[in-house]
């Protein structure tokens, strides 16, 4: 049943201060324990000046993504969740609405301030239904310190070919440690694919082109366009310094933030950690992913990340839904924007944006065609998902466990065990993929609802 609840003398009489009962109190869930003070010191104050009869607490999981995502479903099922949820795209959450565990909000008007891709990821697959309010994108790419490119005359890289003088030049001249990036633990695995492989790949693939292609069949994982990104990776990995792999994703950052390290590959979502971490002691700029040459269309990954749903079985939906009108309003894109450097907004709004690594990173949009996540909509729908496999090859390509080749082959040979466009026999609708059962640490994203359509009817045939 779609939700639209009548607020308008809830609102009324706070808008008039006229607190007539106790405050209502409401909590959110979220893995983004690094954002506590900006949701304790901007935004929960900002809505509760609106909102004095709603108070309103941040609760994230200090343990981090991967035990949000274990432990959420499991306090949704024994009514421990707080009432509104914050949730990643496609399957995750998709998978929690099927369960009953989030509310439908087709109906709420403020999802008028959002574009059909921006609500897509949190939709069912045939658009029907809307759970989520959307709240933000993530954009990856090079973060660089100026001081080293300036001591040796580097530019900004814009080809394949620019990207490897400058790493060159850095080696040479010894002062700094070209690229910090980690090859040690599961976590550099996971960032090596998501801010490497799937960071640099669509200027291979040529964004959705090559995405959709391989969806349809006409492309495989074992095609030029699909493993010359892993190779670019093997070739990294000998300018990460003498004990590059042996560090771990977090000693990679910290090596960056130290000023060892002149480049670090970077998700927009961790511009808020480096730019406190560094502390000004030198100024930073970042640059897309090169283009493989001179005159190619830029494509950059562009990857919708966070919505906030309500819990279905939270006894203050009449607040809940105050506080998502108000996620969906120009006030809360401009605050989160300007409090959280990278994640950039969803909605339709102008947002003036005071961070210039921000802006900076939001301005490829204007020159560069976006792409989502390779694998993220119904090529995860398998155990392993392919973007876990996608990890995996990482860790096995950048450490010389594999090759690049050898690691491409292995990922196309199990997509071929499950997934029908890849497959030479076509299997009955019985054994077609559902969204996983399992609550990964995978975050998932979708390419239209019209495109998601055809795809499952294509797989019903």
């Amino acid at each position: 049943m779609k939700l639209f609840i009548a607020i308008a003398a809830l609102t009324a009489s706070a808008a008039n201060g006229q607190a007539t009962d106790a405050p209502t109190a409401i909590c959110i869930e979220s893995w983004r324990y690094q954002d506590q003070a900006s949701w304790d010191s901007t935004l929960i104050p900002a809505f509760e000046a609106k909102h004095p009869n709603i108070k309103v607490t941040f609760v994230p999981n200090l343990d981090g993504s991967a035990a949000y995502y274990a432990e959420l479903p499991k306090q949704l099922a024994n009514g421990t969740a707080c009432d509104l949820i914050t949730a990643r795209p496609f399957d995750t959450s998709l998978e929690l609405f099927n369960k009953g565990c989030l509310e439908d909000v087709t109906d709420m008007p403020v999802l008028d301030n959002f574009s059909a891709t921006a609500k897509t990821a949190w939709q069912t697959d045939d658009g029907a239904i809307t759970y989520a309010v959307p709240m933000a994108s993530v954009i990856t790419g090079f973060i660089y310190n100026k001081d080293a490119f300036d001591a040796l005359a580097i530019e900004t890289p814009e080809t394949q070919d620019d990207f490897y003088a400058a790493l060159d030049k850095l080696k040479e001249d010894g002062t700094f440690i070209p690229l910090a990036m980690g090859g040690a633990g599961d976590f550099a695995h996971a960032y090596g694919s998501e801010k490497g492989f799937m960071s640099i790949g669509p200027n291979y693939w040529k964004g959705e082109e090559g995405r959709l292609a391989l969806l349809d069949g006409s492309e495989k994982l074992t095609d030029e366009q699909w493993v010359d990104p892993w190779r670019q990776l093997l070739k990294w990995a000998s300018y990460t310094g003498d004990n590059g792999m042996s560090l771990t994703q977090e000693e990679s950052m910290e090596l960056f933030m130290s000023g060892a390290a002149a480049v670090y590959p970077v998700g927009s979502w961790e511009l808020h950690d480096l730019e406190e971490g560094v502390n000004g002691t030198f100024p930073m700029g970042v640059f897309k992913p090169p283009v493989p040459a001179e005159g190619n269309q830029c494509y950059i990954q562009d990857h919708i990340d966070m919505a906030m749903a309500m819990n279905a079985a939270s006894p203050h939906k009449e607040a809940a839904q105050t506080f998502l009108d108000w996620v969906g309003s120009e006030e809360f894109s401009t605050l989160y924007a300007n409090e959280l450097p990278g994640f950039f907004p969803l909605s339709t709004f102008k947002v003036s944006v005071d961070d210039k690594l921000q802006n900076d990173m939001i301005s490829w949009r204007e020159d560069c065609e976006s792409s989502i996540r390779p694998f993220f909509q119904f090529l995860d729908r398998h155990d392993p998902t392919t973007t876990a496999q996608s990890f995996t090859a990482c860790g096995e390509v950048i450490n010389g466990v594999k090759s690049p080749e050898e690691a491409a082959a292995e990922m196309q040979a199990v997509l071929e065990t499950w997934y029908e466009p890849q497959m030479a026999t076509k299997p009955s609708p019985s054994t077609m993929p559902s969204p996983s059962s399992a609550f990964t640490a995978v975050a998932f994203k979708s390419f239209g609802t019209t495109f998601a359509a055809a795809i499952l009817a294509a797989l019903l045939e």
